[in-house]
């Protein structure tokens, strides 16, 4: 299973000091490994799947909260 060590690596990767374009690059590596993995699980039903899919998806949104900025108000 060569996509889990892709999902590995990227959850051990540091995402600090990264630029703009870095972060829009991980979000999708992110998505892509999600979808992946989701693939997988649908036929295995493998729970700990599920809880990379869960890691995997709390990176994301902590690097897109990150892209979006705060809000002007």
């Amino acid at each position: 299973m060569d996509i889990l060590k892709e999902a590995t690596v990227f959850e051990n990767a540091k995402m600090s000091h990264m630029s703009t374009s870095d972060r829009v690059v991980a979000s999708r590596e992110a998505k892509r490994l999600i979808l992946a993995i989701n693939e997988i699980y649908k036929e295995t039903k493998d729970s700990t799947l599920m809880d990379i899919m869960k890691r995997l998806t709390a990176k994301k949104r902590k690097i897109e909260k990150r892209l979006l900025g705060r809000p002007n108000v």
